[in-house]
């Protein structure tokens, strides 16, 4: 479990999370996008380290990624980085794994370095009959699984061949075949069709075809699911030449709908959950946020808007989350937290007069608690 101590203030949320989703709906087989928004230093970003900490904890495998490094407007960026931070041969391994017992071997019992094939034929059992059961575990495993695409799956397929040694696949192939999945455009289809594999290239239309493949994988390898954060989405309202990307009105518009699409095929994915998080200027902004694009935004605001706050919501607002859960005790404990952790040792906890002069100017100010209390303890004027 993920330190206490970095869920001071966000339990509340964090703990639900963990135990509503990465416990029980994504491990079963459910897929979820949320939102997370809230003022300047209201906290998102902590809580997106903290549950991919947690995710990874609960045997998942994540990606974790800014906006301001990574284009959001052509899907198939999204999925390239997604998959590199996946480590799709360590999944294929574990799934070779899995091959191997269903035909009757331990793969504890392989010397390490030395390929299933060769293993048996050490021990006089690479026989015709046994090499076409491998070829059918793997296109059961691969090509039968109707959440995978094709090419995907026929892809996963040779390149676990080249794990266990058979079918053969000569390095520069299998270097091939990932540099496909990759989105790599320098490669020449051709070159991939004398290995009988006749893909087309990836693009944002069939990107989150690909993510889907990738999260069954993901799931065949043994992990509970693929969980993927996105921060900093604000970025796409920015006019400022100092952001290292600057998105225009299409690029802007593209994103949007990007994310529509991504909502609307959710459903057909299995074991992932997608988290995006902004301030709220994309959402206060009526020209270029997210009210700008209606089909966007139809489906991802709150229909109803209890007084409470509501840990099912799609849209979590993290102000609303410190409005009702910051007591004056929460955030004594919250600056306890930071006075503990390393930058920040040398600044000494808040007393609960403070905290409730935080919570007071909170309401009219323009950053979140959290900020708040990070630049009082640092003797930083919080007049903001």
């Amino acid at each position: 479990m993920a330190e206490e101590v970095e869920k001071c203030g966000i339990s509340f949320l964090a703990d639900f999370w963990q135990e509503k989703y990465l416990r029980e709906y994504i491990r079963n087989g459910g897929s979820k996008i949320k939102f997370v928004t809230g003022r300047q230093g209201s906290g998102k970003t902590h809580f997106l380290k903290l549950m991919t900490a947690v995710a990874r904890e609960e045997a998942y495998k994540t990606a974790q990624f800014s906006a301001r490094d990574i284009w959001l407007h052509d899907f198939k960026d999204i999925y390239v980085e997604i998959l590199q931070q996946c480590d799709i041969m360590g999944c294929l391994e574990a799934v070779s794994h899995q091959l191997i017992e269903q035909m009757g071997f331990r793969h504890q019992d392989i010397p390490e370095g030395m390929r299933f094939i060769d293993y048996l034929s050490q021990n006089d059992s690479s026989d015709a009959i046994t090499k076409r059961e491998i070829r059918s575990l793997l296109r059961k495993i691969f090509l039968d699984d109707p959440l995978m695409d094709n090419n995907f799956a026929l892809a996963c397929s040779m390149l676990t061949g080249s794990i266990l040694g058979y079918p053969v696949l000569e390095e520069q192939n299998r270097e091939l075949l990932l540099a496909w999945l990759e989105g790599d455009r320098s490669i020449k289809l051709s070159q991939l069709r004398a290995l009988d594999f006749y893909p087309s290239r990836i693009t944002k239309y069939n990107a989150r075809h690909m993510l889907r493949s990738l999260a069954e994988l993901v799931h065949m390898g043994g992990y509970s699911g693929l969980f993927v954060t996105i921060d900093d989405v604000e970025i796409l309202t920015s006019r400022s030449s100092l952001e290292p990307v600057h998105y225009t009105k299409v690029k802007r518009e593209d994103t949007y709908e990007s994310i529509r699409q991504l909502i609307d095929d959710i459903d057909s994915m299995k074991n992932i959950m997608f988290v995006y998080a902004f301030d709220r200027e994309l959402l206060d902004n009526e020209n270029a946020g997210i009210k700008s694009y209606q089909a966007l935004w139809m489906r991802i605001q709150n229909e109803i808007v209890g007084e409470r706050f509501n840990r099912f919501a799609d849209m979590v607002d993290m102000d609303r989350l410190a409005a009702q859960e910051y007591t004056p005790d929460v955030i004594v404990a919250i600056s306890e937290c930071m006075a503990k952790s390393q930058e920040d040792a040398a600044y000494a906890p808040l007393d609960r007069e403070t905290a409730g002069q935080l919570i007071e100017r909170a309401r009219m100010g323009a950053v979140g608690i959290p900020l708040l209390i990070r630049k009082t303890m640092q003797g930083v004027d919080t007049d903001v």
